[in-house]
């Protein structure tokens, strides 16, 4: 994942717009010290290599790191560095914030994935393009971490139809007539086309659309979807949205879907994780 340089010099701006101004007080900036990260539950890195350019912009020296998508236990050290105190509590608390927020995110995705692929191995977790304002990169970078990927990353490299752009067209009898239209102009791409009921599903498949996304449809409801989206055509894939999360994936998942598409993986509980900065000999 791009990350640019701009971008790192900005994380550390946020919290240090001039200077340290306790520990300057304190007069220990000139000592040398080491700072370990370490979690504090099972988790999935993310943010490591973000961590790391902060380090290099804040003069701190690197001994050791695990990378993003690693998955560590309980009370396992996965950072070490050593500089400056000045520097090393300036790089403190940013990079911890960047580590437990994005590590949530990585460990939620990896826990959902698990469940989801306990009962349909075949199945990929996808991830709306719903995320926090501001947090596109290291989201995305968090969600591939624990396992899943981005279902839509903008509105220019795919084509899903909501039910706000039919409303437009007059209804789905009206879309399911241009539907040969845009698959001719838009040859290279797949069409998608989000419905919210077992009637709607069966017109869009029988007009030749690549990829059906359900929208909040029942489990039962969904499972009979797919039983008969297949029966017209079985080569057509088949997303579940709409207030699927941890707590029913598996459910979901075990109705056949190719897929299950959540804005659920970026908000939650972060990662708990331990920062221990000391002095030492250097």
């Amino acid at each position: 994942m791009f990350i640019s340089d701009h971008d790192i010099s900005e994380f550390i701006r946020e919290d240090v717009p001039y200077i340290d101004l306790t520990t300057a007080l304190l007069e220990i900036g000139d000592q040398y010290g080491k700072m370990t990260f370490a979690t504090r539950e099972d988790t999935v890195l993310s943010g490591v290599e973000e961590v790391l350019e902060i380090f290099k912009k804040l003069d701190v020296k690197c001994n050791s790191f695990l990378p993003s998508g690693t998955f560590l236990q309980k009370d396992k050290i996965f950072i070490e560095a050593e500089g400056m105190a000045k520097n090393l509590h300036m790089a403190w608390r940013v990079s911890l914030s960047i580590l437990e927020y994005f590590s949530g995110i990585a460990t939620r995705t990896k826990v959902m994935v698990d469940k989801a692929r306990k009962v349909n191995p075949d199945i990929e977790i996808v991830t709306t393009r719903k995320t926090f304002p501001g947090t596109k990169r290291l989201s995305i970078k968090s969600i591939i971490a624990g396992g899943a990927w981005p279902h839509r990353l903008g509105l220019s490299e795919t084509i899903l139809v909501f039910q706000q752009h039919v409303n437009f067209l007059g209804g789905y009898e009206e879309l399911a007539k241009i539907i040969p239209k845009i698959k001719t102009i838009a040859f290279e791409k797949k069409v998608t086309v989000e419905v919210e009921n077992i009637e709607d599903a069966i017109l869009m498949a029988e007009a030749g659309v690549d990829t059906l996304q359900t929208d909040k449809l029942s489990v039962e409801d969904l499972t009979e979807v797919v039983e008969k989206v297949r029966s017209i055509n079985p080569d057509i894939c088949i997303t579940a949205a709409g207030g699927i999360n941890v707590s029913n994936v598996e459910a979901y998942a075990a109705t056949g879907v190719d897929g299950i598409a959540t804005t659920s993986l970026y908000f939650g509980k972060p990662s708990d994780i331990a920062v221990k900065i000391e002095p030492i000999q250097k």
